[in-house]
């Protein structure tokens, strides 16, 4: 798989190039939608060319220590024989992170998320849970550098909610919050708890992908309706009137 993605290295950078231009193109620029498709192209591509550009500087590496372990020099060849093996295990971590971004990825992975926190069981605890999550996710989201928008939110009086949904736009978003939905549990004393005990409460997680606005028109003449009328014995409007209607 890596002799194939190397053979294929000009090509890469190529395609790269040619994203770039259409970046640049004004046409696209007004485009938000184009220039947001163009862009994660562009960082994935960009990701694997500086992924291959690193195995290679470190194969070039390799081969001059191992020009320099076969050195008349003992000390020389000793120093590049230590080199070689820290080359050599830089090769394999490098070549191990240009599979992983050469893996075939969810199409699904690149897109912008909804989520929805409800409280679960535990009352008014539950309701600080689903508050924790929320601010959990707003904070990890400030360090991915994703931007995140309030949608809608029923909040108690302590500073929980009982439901908030809330949106996450940024790269790969959905590849990383994906594996958040579920139902969470955690076990603490609550602030709402006067004698110490230890609580269990839930809040469930949903992670939604955005899916793009399509416009699309429907002809009159490519639908079919069937209307059904009641039957059996009944009052007026049994076998009368239409009581189903199928499109």
């Amino acid at each position: 798989m890596l002799k194939a993605c190397f053979f294929n290295m000009k090509n890469h950078q190529e395609q790269l190039e040619t994203i770039e231009k259409q970046m640049q193109d004004p046409a696209n620029v007004s485009d938000s939608k184009k220039m947001k498709k163009l862009g994660q192209e562009y960082n994935e591509l960009n990701e694997i060319v500086e992924a291959q550009n690193i195995v290679v500087e470190i194969k070039k590496d390799i081969a001059g220590a191992e020009e320099m372990a076969s050195n008349d020099d003992a000390e020389m060849a000793e120093m590049a024989k230590a080199e070689l093996e820290d080359l050599q295990s830089k090769k394999v971590a490098a070549e191990d992170v240009l599979k992983e971004l050469l893996r075939p990825k969810d199409p699904m992975d690149k897109k912008d998320v909804i989520i929805e926190i409800r409280a679960g069981a535990g009352g008014d605890e539950a309701a600080l849970f689903a508050g924790d999550l929320m601010r959990m996710y707003t904070k990890y989201s400030e360090s991915r550098g994703w931007k995140t928008e309030l949608m809608s939110a029923n909040q108690i009086g302590i500073g929980g909610f009982k439901e908030v949904v809330f949106s996450i736009a940024g790269t790969n978003v959905y590849q990383d919050m994906k594996y958040e939905m579920g139902v969470h549990r955690v076990q603490r004393i609550p602030e709402t708890e006067k004698q110490g005990r230890i609580h269990t409460s839930t809040a469930s997680v949903a992670v939604l992908p955005e899916i793009e606005e399509t416009e699309f028109a429907i002809n009159d003449n490519d639908l079919r309706i069937d209307t059904f009328c009641a039957s059996g014995a009944g009052g007026q409007s049994v076998n009368t009137a239409y009581s189903a209607v199928r499109i």
